[in-house]
């Protein structure tokens, strides 16, 4: 079982994202708040769950949260800013939308761009020990998966439906063969093999 807070008396909201090592589509991040008596056995990492099991527990979280909200920072976004702080802006973007103020961030990873006043502690691998960053990863995970299966439809070629936008060998052959879309981050290596002379569409 996750643990269900790190600090009982605040008003806590867990953050997480959602395809930082993606070669394509926005990096997305949630920020949610769960009441301190919230217990679900199968809430984990979304990683370590199936595709339908996230989805369900997405439902779960959506009903029974205080409040929950997702951020979304664009391809061209992460070109200009780089993906570390497109991944901190996500997070904020989450933040600023919840309808509940949080007294405190618990924050994946290992750093963190401080969100206005609110103190914040980073955790490394998070999401496998906090409910509430759990909870998050559910729904960076799932409402990117959407966007990357709509995105999909656009462009089939580059199998987005399966690889949701990661470097799997299928996906960087079709970059090789069609170029790139406009959903690609141009700043990052999009071959593999540290070649840049793409045709840039």
């Amino acid at each position: 079982m996750l643990l269900p807070y790190m600090h009982e008396n605040l008003v806590e909201a867990g953050c997480d994202e959602a395809g930082r090592g993606c070669l394509a589509g926005a990096v997305y991040a949630a920020a949610v708040i769960l009441p301190h008596d919230f217990r679900n056995e199968l809430l984990n990492d979304s990683k370590q769950l199936t595709e339908k099991q996230r989805y369900a527990l997405r439902e779960v979280v959506e009903r029974e949260a205080l409040a929950w909200a997702v951020g979304v920072v664009t391809p061209e976004e992460i070109d200009r800013i780089n993906i570390l702080n497109a991944s901190f802006l996500a997070m904020h973007r989450a933040v600023d939308q919840l309808k509940l103020r949080p007294e405190h961030l618990l924050i994946d990873g290992n750093r963190f761009k401080k969100y206005q006043d609110v103190p914040h502690t980073t955790v490394v691998k998070g999401d496998g020990m906090y409910m509430a960053i759990a909870a998050a990863s559910v729904l960076a995970k799932t409402y990117r998966d959407d966007y990357m299966n709509r995105l999909a439809e656009e462009y089939p070629q580059y199998d987005w439906d399966s690889n949701k936008g990661y470097p799997t060998k299928k996906h960087r052959e079709a970059i090789r063969l069609y170029g790139t879309t406009p959903y690609h981050r141009m700043s990052y290596n999009l071959l593999g093999d540290g070649q840049l002379s793409l045709d840039f569409k």
